[in-house]
């Protein structure tokens, strides 16, 4: 079983990220690391932070000589902006009168950093958070809740992909395939060959017309003072057959997935598979049909199901999309309630982007690979990577003599 957990806030000295579980002997740099957060930072509609805030990635723990010991790996993502922020997100005590003084360089949004935010977001955690925790201000919920927090995912992600791909040779992909209403028009899915023609493009989509359609998106969005949102999809490809359970809810592989995807911030909805699609088709053309292949192996006609049946993998490849509502920080602020002094108001706004659906497929293909790397853990468990090689070859020298 693999365990991991991030701590940090978005402006605070740094994210931490930690994992347990993993076995010993998986081949992992910091290196990976940082290429695995430049991707998270690429991406048409960013905003102006990921042109000055650099991710310092550091792994404190679990790794040696760039092999995995087998304890638990902790890793470090420093903020180098941290210095302008010392004073307001200091862990200890601070004269209140330092929060009164103006911070930044003339900027409205910078120069309100000291200042207390009691204009709740509409769409964001400000509001709940604030009421939940009992706190005067939303800097205390809205420094966790922040999006900035999927850095320490995406470098867990980044170990859950070693795993899978050094034990079982699966790999993953993930691209955009809308974004508001405009959608993809590719046929074919992309596959782990396409990563760095998807990391050149803009939209992180292959097709040409797409990506120019998907920035126009962007452009009118950014134009009206407004933010987009789209959907997202991961493809992980050799996934060996029974990853999951149908025995438990909590095994199963796509409630595990779905609930993983859903954690990711600004995330409103998962599809497995066809899905939705699914839900308009009569059963007859709705499953995908068992036969044999020419190598004389089960093959089915179709993947509608997405790679899993009954909450367990079934061999084909495993496609997951995550739909990701606009950002909730509008430049053309919505209106809200002053819980200072309760009038009428319009929501506190700090930079953003104006849309995150780039980032968010790197998201979750992370999210994605953390699942699969966990179920890969419960079905073929050991403490080195060498063991956990026997074991899968073991189960599918079995499954390939029935199949």
């Amino acid at each position: 079983m693999l365990r991991w957990m991030t701590a940090g806030e978005s402006h605070g000295p740094a994210l931490i990220a930690t994992i347990e579980g993993l076995p010993s002997g998986l081949q992992v740099s910091t290196e990976d690391l940082r290429r695995g957060l430049a991707r998270r930072r690429l991406g048409y509609g960013r905003g102006a932070r990921q042109k000055f805030e650099a991710d310092e990635v550091s792994i404190l723990a679990g790794v040696r000589h760039g092999l995995t010991t087998g304890a638990p790996v902790a890793i470090r993502i420093g903020n180098s902006e941290w210095p302008k922020w010392e004073t307001v997100m200091s862990a200890d005590p601070v004269d209140p009168s330092a929060l009164l003084i103006d911070a930044g360089t003339g900027d409205e949004r910078e120069i309100a950093r000291n200042r207390p935010l009691t204009r709740p977001r509409p769409g964001h955690a400000d509001l709940p958070g604030m009421l939940s925790y009992d706190v005067a201000e939303a800097r205390p919920i809205l420094e966790r809740a922040s999006a900035r927090e999927t850095a320490a995912r995406v470098a867990l992600g980044v170990l859950a992909e070693a795993l899978l791909d050094q034990v079982a040779g699966v790999r993953l992909v993930s691209h955009v395939v809308s974004v508001g209403a405009e959608h993809t028009t590719a046929s074919s899915l992309p596959t782990p060959a396409d990563e760095a023609a998807l990391c050149e493009a803009s939209m992180r989509t292959l097709d040409v017309n797409d990506n120019a359609r998907f920035e126009g998106a962007v452009d009118a969005a950014k134009q009206a003072g407004d933010t987009i949102g789209g959907v997202a999809e991961v493809v992980a490809y050799d996934v060996p057959v029974g990853l999951g359970s149908h025995v438990t809810a909590r095994e199963r592989l796509d409630a595990r997935l779905a609930g993983a995807l859903m954690s990711i911030q600004s995330v409103k909805g998962v599809e497995i598979g066809d899905g939705f699609a699914q839900a308009a088709l009569l059963g007859s053309t709705a499953h995908d049909e068992i036969v044999r292949g020419e190598d004389g192996h089960l093959t089915r006609t179709s993947n509608h199901a997405g790679g899993i049946e009954g909450g367990t993998s079934n061999g084909a490849p495993i496609v997951t999309r995550a739909a990701f509502k606009p950002i909730s920080t509008v430049p053309r602020a919505l209106r809200s309630v002053d819980l200072a002094t309760g009038e009428e108001a319009v929501g506190l706004h700090q930079r953003s982007d104006t849309c995150q659906v780039v980032p968010g497929a790197v998201i979750a293909q992370a999210e994605v690979a953390l699942v699969l790397a966990d179920a890969l853990s419960d079905h073929a468990g050991g403490r080195s990577v060498g063991e956990m090689r026997r074991n899968l070859e073991a189960y599918l020298a079995v499954v390939g003599e029935r199949a």
